[in-house]
């Protein structure tokens, strides 16, 4: 038996593995389809001490995933947020389990109307390589606040950090309450063709599309969280020094593999050096020299940084000027690059084409606010959009005149912590919301009852037709 068929034939397996646990889940679902308040939370409860007490093999597990990747980075950006979205959903649920009451009207009096949230059922969530643990916990904490079970679609490219998840989730859950999922294209093509009740993915637009086209076989509703190119504008009135200490931390922070990291930089025209010199300096306060510094994180794999490399020889190629951050170079053997600050860019390069996530900058100036603005409007629609400006009117300008699935003012990507918000994206940058309220709305399914008690008005309106009581609801009604 060749490599090839052996391949085939283990991934068969996988598929078939994971179709039975489907099936386990729907079936476990039949019969526990509204699980109460308090076992909601009581399994919210044990996810959360299972995380505490698996931090640190997850922080190891993710280094080893990258080859090397900040403890602090991971322990900020990916354990921290999911502990606090647990805490914020546990004071939460409650309420939100609540039905909401809505007003009948005079034409359907006496009756009483109300919207029940009722959990939609078994939910695929498919987990990018970039955030793994917020990015299956997080959702994975709405769906089971929703009254769901939920399989995960793990990535490939992070098997040790999926291993040790995978354990965590066992010791919390049952595989037909929750499972993971790992396998490579073909185990995710099928994944997405399962015919769940809702499909959560973040990811690259161009996936999400075969994402969304494989559930529409079975009309699964999807929440596509995507990316795209995020620009920064640096207004006028803003010091270089203070913006770019507002915007760096959001493009090193996982060496900018983060779907919202800032993508590319608008400045005004003749503010280009000021920039990089102002960015050089506070990337030498934070890093100092990336090849010795344990707080700045690699690129993940080498098909990731070949990507990137490619991206950037294109950009030089055609005419950019290359200025890294902290003056070194890329260093291959340990897949860590510093922020290359890019001039002179152009349409024609890769790095104004495709979303980046990774640690290259374009720098872009513009002539007035307004030109800035028809920049971003002439792309398609962002995910995030920053604004860097503490002057009002170019705030209420810059938001009114852009669309993007997020803003932040005088800051880059910590919106996306923000729980009692909706997170999403617009057009190519996504579609639908999770986080906060939103989050537990997207994973429910908004059910209208309709109460009458024994007085039968509706009868009113019954044929035959004409009679003097439906003449005098059509002259109060139709007016």
């Amino acid at each position: 038996m060749n490599a090839a068929t052996q391949m085939q034939q283990a991934t068969s397996g996988e598929i078939a593995a994971m179709q039975q646990i489907f099936a386990s889940q729907r079936s476990h679902f039949a019969s526990h389809s509204y699980p109460d308040l308090s076992s909601r939370k009581a399994a919210l409860q044990s996810l959360k001490a299972a995380l505490l007490e698996q931090q640190d093999a997850l922080i190891a597990a993710l280094s080893r995933d990258y080859g090397h990747r900040s403890a602090d980075d991971s322990r900020i950006s990916d354990i921290m947020p999911v502990v606090n979205h647990i805490n914020y959903t546990l004071s939460n649920l409650k309420r939100w389990t609540k039905p909401s009451r809505r007003h009948a009207g005079i034409l359907l009096a006496p009756a009483s109307v109300k919207v029940e949230y009722q959990p939609k059922g078994v939910i695929g969530i498919i987990v990018p390589w970039n955030f793994p643990v917020m990015l299956s916990l997080g959702p994975l904490v709405t769906a089971i606040a929703a009254g769901n079970s939920a399989m995960l679609k793990m990535s490939e490219f992070t098997p040790e950090t999926n291993k040790v998840l995978k354990s965590l989730l066992a010791k919390v859950f049952a595989e037909h309450q929750v499972a993971v999922v790992e396998g490579e294209a073909d185990v995710a093509a099928a994944f997405s063709a399962l015919a769940f009740d809702h499909i959560l993915f973040t990811g690259s637009t161009a996936v999400g599309k075969h994402v969304m086209r494989a559930a529409s076989a079975n009309l699964t509703p999807v929440t596509l969280e995507l990316g795209g190119k995020s620009p920064v504008i640096v207004a006028p009135d803003m010091d270089m020094d203070t913006a770019v200490e507002r915007m760096i931390y959001g493009k090193c922070l996982n060496a900018g593999q983060i779907c919202v990291a800032p993508d590319y930089v608008l400045v005004p025209q003749g503010k280009e050096d000021a920039f990089i010199a102002a960015y050089q300096a506070n990337f030498a306060a934070l890093y100092g020299k990336v090849e010795t510094n344990n707080d700045y994180g690699a690129i993940i794999n080498e098909r990731q940084w070949q990507r990137l490399m490619q991206v950037l020889e294109d950009a030089k190629a055609r005419g950019a000027t290359v200025h890294s951050a902290s003056g070194e170079a890329p260093l291959d053997a340990i897949r860590k690059l510093p922020t290359q600050l890019l001039t002179n860019v152009n349409d024609e390069m890769l790095v104004l084409q495709e979303e980046i996530f990774g640690p290259l900058l374009p720098i872009i100036p513009y002539a007035s606010l307004e030109d800035a603005i028809a920049y971003i409007n002439a792309r398609p629609r962002p995910l995030a959009l920053y604004l860097m400006s503490f002057d009002g009117q170019t705030q209420d300008k810059v938001l009114k005149a852009t669309h993007s699935g997020g803003v932040c003012l005088n800051e880059t990507v910590f919106h996306v912590a923000a729980d009692d918000a909706p997170f999403g994206g617009i057009g190519p940058s996504g579609m639908g919301h999770y986080h906060g309220e939103e989050g537990f709305r997207t994973f429910s399914h908004a059910k209208t009852v309709l109460k009458r008690g024994r007085l039968n008005t509706g009868k009113l309106v019954h044929p035959p037709y004409g009679n003097a009581i439906q003449q005098l609801l059509m002259k109060v009604f139709l007016r």
